[in-house]
This record gives C-alpha cells, structure tokens and sequence, in this order.
C-alpha cells in the first residue's frame, strides 16, 4: 500500500522552519516580553474607561513616561507628575526581590479594587515613590509620603507648610507606613499635618468629608504659610476630589471647568456625583427640597452666586480654631 506524501504549504505549520529556527524565535519573542513588561510596570497607560476623565487625544494608547529618571519623550500636552526620588539601600538584590512579592501582590490588589470601584483606567505604582503635580501656585495633589524623607522633600524643594491627609488608617496599616514618623517630621519643620480621613472608593464618604476637608484647604491656603500638599493614597481619587472642590466653591469655576482644568495637569478619575453632592448639601437646606438621588445628573454642576456665597460661609464655619 502506497503511503500518500504530505504536500508542503508555505507559511503552514510544518515545512518551512527547522527546528533550531522555531526555538531561535520563541526566545526573541519571551525578550521582548520581558523588555515589554519592564517598560509597562514603569509607564501609565492613559486609556479611557468607564466614567473616569479621558486623557487628551495625544495620549491616547501611548505611554505617559513620569519622573526624570527616562528619555522617553511624553506628549507635550500633558503637565509632568513628578516623583520624589528613592533613597538607595544596601539589601542585596535577592534579598530585595524576595521582600518585594508582597508589595507587588499588594498593589495588583489595590489597582484591581480601582478598577472595579471607581471603573478608573489608571494605576498606583507605589514602589516608584511618592508622586505629586502642582496645581495651583499654592497647591499640590500627590500620593502618600512614605517615609519622613518625603516631607524633608516637600518643605525643601516645594515650600510645603500644610499636607492635608485624605487616608483611613486602614490604608496607611496595608502599605506598612509608619505615620507617626511622618507627623514628627512634620512637626520638626513646622509643617502642620492635617486629617481628614475619607473611606476609599466610597462616593458617599466622600461626599460627606468634602466640606470639611476644603475648609482645611481653603484656610491652609489663605494663611500664606507655603503651598498645601493633598493627598490620599494613590492621588488620583479622593484628593483631587478635594482640589476640584475647591477650585469650584472658591475660584469662580464651574464644575466642569475646574475637572477639567484639573485632569489636564493630573489625569485621573474622581467621583463627580460625590462633588455634586456635597455641593447640593451645602447650598440647600429644609425638608421641601428635593432628594438629589432625584436630581438630572447635571444638577449642582453649576451654582449661582447666592448659592457659592452661601457655600463659602458654610465651608469656612468648619474651620477648627
């Protein structure tokens, strides 16, 4: 019986390459893996989701490089995010990798939890640092100081004489900072520290820490004792909830206005609906209004003059003395 001989199809599964070639390949293909995901644990990609603020169109699908450490070019449109810079240590390599699987579980963890909650296309890379933006001329929005060396950076370098500290002490325990070595730090230049402590991912928290947390803002600012520093953990949520607020009760913006000014500088995704929401607390009052649950979502986007004066005097009683 004669044996029927496979045709050969170029292109197709088994002629053309041998052996060695194939394997020659699969190796190219697993380094350029590895460069690919040493360039993404060290690059924000700027993609649109969900309800979070869309980056602008020169961004989009490309890498927004942050920090000075890289040559990378960033789209010219987008305002740097700057990065305190890490304090070298003398733990071996492996000693380093090994303690750095939980710190890396923890923020896959983190970032997931974002993702889910807050339907925010960004990410957190806590082991880059501290990371801030300027604002303002008096204000910055950041993410978490970790260690005291932060806040010998922010007083040093960018005047900073209030840090005003969104964080539950829930999220201070999961990345293991030691607060009260921050706070002596604080204390020791004369920096006063502030908080005002939101739940994370929580629109509703949120909205209900709002007033009080621009109260401290709107009275740090208006002392001229340096620049305030926001943060919360990752500063892409709860602080610049905080900044925006504040950019829409006292700057004569509009709500949209100030999102926007701000995202342009500091891309992220914060809860909009928890802004209205306070601003509807703040400016209405007595049982005949009705629930904002029941309000179009544009409501409260915009407020009339009586209205912000009426916001800027309740804001300003929180103060504490």
């Amino acid at each position: 019986m004669r044996k029927k001989r496979r045709k050969h199809r170029p292109g197709g599964g088994g002629g053309g390459r041998k052996p060695e070639e194939e394997e020659a390949g699969k190796r190219s293909a697993g380094e350029k893996m590895t460069e690919a995901s040493a360039v993404l644990s060290r690059c924000c990609f700027l993609r649109h989701s969900g309800d979070a603020a869309p980056p602008p169109a020169a961004a989009v699908g490309r890498p927004m490089v942050v920090g000075v450490s890289t040559a990378r070019p960033r789209p010219a449109n987008l305002k740097p995010l700057f990065f305190c810079k890490q304090h070298s240590s003398r733990i071996s390599a492996s000693a380093q990798n090994a303690a750095s699987s939980s710190p890396l579980r923890k923020m896959d963890d983190y970032n997931a939890a974002m993702k889910r909650m807050m339907r925010s296309p960004y990410e957190y890379h806590h082991d880059l640092g501290m990371n801030y933006t300027q604002i303002t001329e008096n204000l910055i929005v950041g993410s978490q100081p970790q260690k005291p060396e932060d806040i010998d950076h922010l007083n040093k370098e960018m005047n900073v004489g209030y840090v005003i500290n969104l964080q539950q002490d829930k999220d201070i325990e999961y990345w293991g900072i030691d607060l009260q070595s921050i706070i002596s730090r604080c204390q020791e230049f004369g920096v006063c520290h502030i908080r005002r402590p939101a739940r994370d991912f929580d629109p509703d928290s949120l909205r209900r820490q709002l007033p009080r947390a621009v109260s401290s803002l709107e009275h740090a600012i208006s002392q001229g004792r340096g620049k305030v520093y926001v943060h919360c953990t990752a500063g892409l949520g709860r602080a610049p909830a905080v900044a925006i607020s504040y950019l829409f009760w006292f700057c004569d913006m509009d709500l949209e206005t100030a999102y926007d000014s701000f995202v342009s500088k500091r891309p992220c995704g914060p809860s909009k609906q928890a802004i209205r929401g306070a601003t509807y607390d703040l400016a209405k009052d007595g049982p005949w209004k009705e629930p904002f649950e029941n309000l179009p979502e544009y409501a409260f986007t915009d407020i009339a003059d009586w209205e912000r004066r009426l916001i800027q005097v309740r804001v300003r009683s929180l103060r504490e003395n």
